[in-house]
């Protein structure tokens, strides 16, 4: 009975959470389900988008809404605008000497935070981009013989720009695959768009004014209870199809791997949570193989790229409903 109204409480948050950061992104509603699949699946995101569709907003607005245990103004929020003179030192921090003290002491970087944006992140040099593999994988930073621990609340929101491509170094398979999700946030529809002219002033009111309506220890309860969500042993056994069947596709050179296929099932507990649900569905897959994989996988040309997985995953949708696990 306990558990039941732990899961009630939690699935009541998350809509709260949706809904308090609809108030600024509007018309994003699938979009704001992909991050907060993300962030509960305890992984990261990469967003491809243009510039002012409002990735920046969206990552501090998510910051806001949720209340650090001694500050009254949101977790702690980092922006790093990835440039190609950047040093791995501007992320990390650096040694400094200390005149009272008489001794180096270590200044940590902007990558000691709880909700990062790092934008544009393929403009800055593959050693820029490695700094962020370890804290986004092990949620540490080892500066010299010392490792120093990364907050339990970690999510880096990562943004790439898919029209300037000049001057910018492409993400290596390695880094790629440190992100659960890659998504495309896009433009809005043009009614929504409409709307945002009319109020822009009452969003950036609502900006300056967003309610912290979760705690982080609250993120963190949601985290775990995302490891409980049920799933199907038939659910398991077509991710893990989907995964298999990338590797002997004749038009995929580099296909997932297994922790590709961990990840997979990761984000479809977190997804069916964000959803309001405790067990995971054919939809899901559906939904999330996708913006999951698509970014892992190494296609022989454009063509192959749209047709492969998506010939994969309509042949599991077609053996998952002859067995009709939902019902």
């Amino acid at each position: 009975m306990e558990q039941e109204i732990q899961l009630e409480q939690a699935l009541n948050n998350i809509q709260r959470l949706i809904e308090n950061i609809e108030k600024v992104i509007r018309g994003k509603r699938a979009q704001i389900q992909f991050i907060l699949t993300a962030l509960l699946a305890k992984g990261h995101i990469l967003m491809e988008d243009n510039p002012g569709t409002g990735k920046t907003v969206m990552a501090k607005t998510l910051a806001q809404s949720i209340s650090a245990k001694e500050d009254h103004h949101g977790v702690n929020f980092k922006r790093i605008q990835f440039t190609p003179d950047l040093l791995p030192m501007d992320l990390i921090g650096s040694h400094i000497f200390d005149d009272v003290q008489k001794e180096f002491i270590f200044k940590k970087g902007p990558l000691f935070c709880n909700v990062l944006l790092a934008d544009e992140i393929n403009r800055a040099s593959p050693k820029v981009q490695s700094a962020l593999l370890e804290c986004m994988a092990e949620n540490q930073i080892t500066m010299g013989d010392i490792t120093y621990k990364l907050e339990n609340l970690f999510f880096t929101i990562a943004t790439q720009n898919p029209i300037e491509m000049e001057g910018t170094y492409p993400l290596p398979a390695a880094q790629l695959d440190r992100f659960f999700i890659k998504i495309i946030f896009g433009y809005v529809d043009e009614a929504t768009e409409l709307d945002i002219y009319k109020d822009y002033l009452g969003i950036q009111n609502n900006l300056d004014h967003i309610e912290q309506v979760l705690s982080m220890d609250e993120i963190l309860f949601l985290q775990k209870e995302t490891e409980k969500v049920f799933m199907h042993e038939e659910i398991i056994a077509a991710v893990r199809n989907i995964v298999w069947g990338t590797r002997k596709h004749s038009d995929i050179t580099l296909g997932a791997s297994t922790r590709s296929g961990i990840t997979f099932l990761k984000c479809l507990k977190a997804f069916a949570l964000v959803n309001g649900r405790s067990f995971v569905t054919e939809d899901d897959i559906k939904i999330l193989t996708h913006p999951v994989l698509d970014h892992r996988l190494i296609y022989r040309n454009k063509d192959a790229k749209q047709k492969a997985l998506a010939g994969i995953l309509d042949n599991e949708l077609a053996r998952l409903s002859k067995l009709n696990i939902n019902n």
